[in-house]
Order: structure tokens, then C-alpha cells, then sequence
């Protein structure tokens, strides 16, 4: 029950855009990048009468980030948000947690001034498998050739409708390709695997196993609307160094080898002028 409620506040809001004739924005990024959410208000001292409000149906939670320009404080994520000039919102260092719908509605006198603005964002994220790899970045990972590796791509999405249709009826596809933008489905050593997740909407995993020629490679997860690329996330792959074993290497000609020679030379010659001494010694006695 509660999810057709938020289902229909959403279809209400996204309703009174299309009657007030303001239409929202879908904004795609990858995580780790900054944003700009443009809130299109060309009122005189837009920061003190600007609000942002953040809403996300699958957390079921309502967030006034910014209230007559001033952030608020209890908001985790009020330390990466800033109010332009223009009353636009930038997120710096998005993460999957900030996709949702974000609304800018703007007072004067207590009053709502115009329709609201809406945007929408979605964020695309790549995980590695912990299994995969014991140390790993958002853009990079530390393995050995021969092990396995599982990469995850997740576009976080708050639609407003199923990911199925979202995907057969808008157009919207996740792929991987490599470095020179070549679908890895066509290559037999990666497996591809595709599916939903009414929180996430799209996932794309990838699986193979690495060689040697894998060190340094670079994937690509990017999200397509037709030909149109709309965003993208880069993966590296990077061999850890092997720990060195101990190798016996000869010494040519240092200083210390010559040293030790000259030593081991001159003994015998010692004890042999010792012995001579002790006999001519003994023959005078």
C-alpha cells in the first residue's frame, strides 16, 4: 500500500509539472564526478527564497537539503552541496546514494513564486567483488593474473516506473566495452550477465579470468540512450607486484672480493715462513 502511495505522490508531481508546464531533468553521472542540477529561476537574490527539496521513493525519504539558501546541517550529505549564483544545486563527489528526484521551489513572502523546477538523477556505479581482489578503488583494482574477477555495473535510478520498461519502452542500455569501445559480449573469455533490481534498475555484471596481458587494461561500463552516449565509468585493472624471492647474485669484480683475495692469498706464505723460522730455531739449539 505504502508503495502505490509513493508511486502515485510521484505520478502527482510529475502530473503538475506537465500541467504547469514545467518539465523535470534527467540527469546521468557516474559516481565519484560532481553535478550541476539546474533549477531554471531567474528571480532577483534567488539564494535567500530558493529551497531544494531531495526525495527518493525506494528509502521512502523527504530531504530539505537547502531551506531560503542556508543547507541543512542534519543533511549527511550538506558538507558536498553548494548554491550557485544562479540557484542551481552542485553535489560534489556524487555517490549511488544521492540518485533520486530533486526539486527547486522558490518563496517570496512565505509564498510559492512559479511552478517548481525537477530533476531527476541517476548515478551509474562500478563495484568489484570482495572475493575478487584484496585491494580495490572506485576506478581500480590490485589482483594477480589467473584469479578471477567480478565486476559489477549499477545505474541507480529512481524512474518513477519498472526498470523493464524503463529499459524495452525508453531505450536505455548498459554495456561493456574495452578500450577501443568494442562490446565485450563479442569476446567468448568475458561472461555478461543482465539483470534488475526495483532499488538499483539495471545490472550489468561482468566475469573473466585475467592473464598476463590483462595488467593495466581498461573496461568501460557506459550507458547508452540509442547512439547517444549519456555517461560512463572506466576500470583498470592492476597486478599487485609479486613479492621478490632471494636470488644469488655473483659479484664481479667489486672491492670487497678483491680484498678477501689477497687475504686468503697471503696466509699460506705466513705459515710457511713461520715454520722455517722454528726449525732454524731448533737446529741452532
Amino acid at each position: 500500500m505504502a508503495d502505490k502511495c509513493d508511486l502515485c505522490l510521484l505520478g502527482l508531481i510529475i502530473l503538475s509539472s506537465l500541467l504547469t508546464g514545467t518539465s523535470g531533468d534527467d540527469v546521468f553521472i557516474s559516481s565519484g564526478e560532481n553535478v550541476r542540477l539546474p533549477c531554471n529561476k531567474a528571480l532577483s537574490d534567488c539564494k535567500s527564497k530558493t529551497t531544494w527539496i531531495y526525495y527518493n521513493r525506494f528509502r521512502h525519504s523527504e530531504v530539505k537539503l537547502i531551506t531560503g539558501g542556508i543547507k541543512n546541517k542534519d543533511s549527511e550529505r550538506h558538507e558536498r552541496l553548494s548554491l550557485e549564483s544562479d540557484c542551481s544545486l552542485n553535489i560534489k563527489n556524487v555517490t549511488e546514494e544521492d540518485s533520486g528526484l530533486y526539486t527547486c521551489r522558490q518563496y517570496v513572502n512565505y509564498r510559492p513564486q512559479g511552478p517548481d523546477a525537477y530533476a531527476s538523477l541517476h548515478v551509474l556505479h562500478v563495484s568489484v567483488s570482495p572475493s575478487s581482489s584484496s585491494s580495490s578503488s572506485s576506478s581500480q583494482t590490485e589482483i594477480s593474473p589467473g584469479r578471477s574477477v567480478t565486476l559489477s555495473c549499477q545505474l541507480y535510478s529512481d524512474t518513477g516506473f519498472s526498470c523493464d520498461y524503463w529499459v524495452s519502452s525508453e531505450g536505455y542500455e548498459l554495456l561493456w566495452v574495452n578500450q577501443a569501445g568494442v562490446d565485450l559480449k563479442t569476446d567468448s573469455r568475458y561472461q555478461i550477465l543482465s539483470s534488475s533490481d526495483p532499488d538499483l534498475c539495471i545490472i550489468l555484471t561482468l566475469t573473466t579470468t585475467l592473464l598476463n596481458e590483462d595488467d593495466n587494461r581498461e573496461c568501460r561500463c557506459q550507458l547508452t540512450l540509442g547512439n547517444q552516449l549519456l555517461t560512463s565509468v572506466r576500470y583498470t585493472v592492476k597486478y599487485s607486484d609479486p613479492v621478490a624471492s632471494p636470488t644469488l647474485i655473483p659479484v664481479r669484480s667489486s672491492n670487497s672480493e678483491k680484498t678477501s683475495s689477497r687475504t686468503t692469498a697471503t696466509a699460506p706464505t705466513q705459515v710457511i715462513v713461520i715454520i722455517v723460522e722454528i726449525a732454524v730455531l731448533l737446529l741452532l739449539l
